[in-house]
């Protein structure tokens, strides 16, 4: 699936839902569904400034693709880095720094965060770029 068909789907996936609330579970249970995050990766040089939960954030290149993984010790927080990292990973360097990320904006996600959880997304988008620009 391409990137653009990817961010079409999530924004799709939020369209089901009428109220924020509905939106925030979903994003929750996106959290519990995050592939486990080795307690041995949870060091200070993967974690995401500007968060004020804690987020750890690897990435792996494997040949032209990053793969990402993650984890929070905030359940909210956890499902944004999820649905990030659904998008984003096992796609290129290219694809992510020629990306606008707008999806976000899309689905209503930054408006609905309080400004702390806000901050962190940027935080978490920024971290996302930065990889894709080494």
């Amino acid at each position: 699936m391409s990137l653009e068909e990817r961010k079409a789907e999530v924004i799709e996936e939020f369209s089901m839902f009428d109220e924020w609330l509905d939106k925030y579970e979903y994003l929750i249970e996106l959290g519990k569904n995050l592939e486990a995050f080795p307690e041995g990766k949870k060091t200070d040089d993967r974690l995401i400034k500007g968060c004020q939960s804690r987020v750890w954030l690897d990435c792996e290149k494997r040949g032209e693709e990053l793969y990402f993984t993650a984890d929070s010790d905030a359940i909210i927080t956890k499902g944004i880095i999820s649905l990030l990292i659904s998008v984003y990973s096992g796609r290129t360097k290219k694809e992510i720094a020629g990306d606008d990320f707008g999806f976000i904006e899309k689905i209503g996600l930054r408006e609905n965060l309080s400004p702390t959880r806000a901050n962190g997304l940027v935080s978490m988008i920024d971290t996302i770029k930065r990889f894709a620009s080494e």
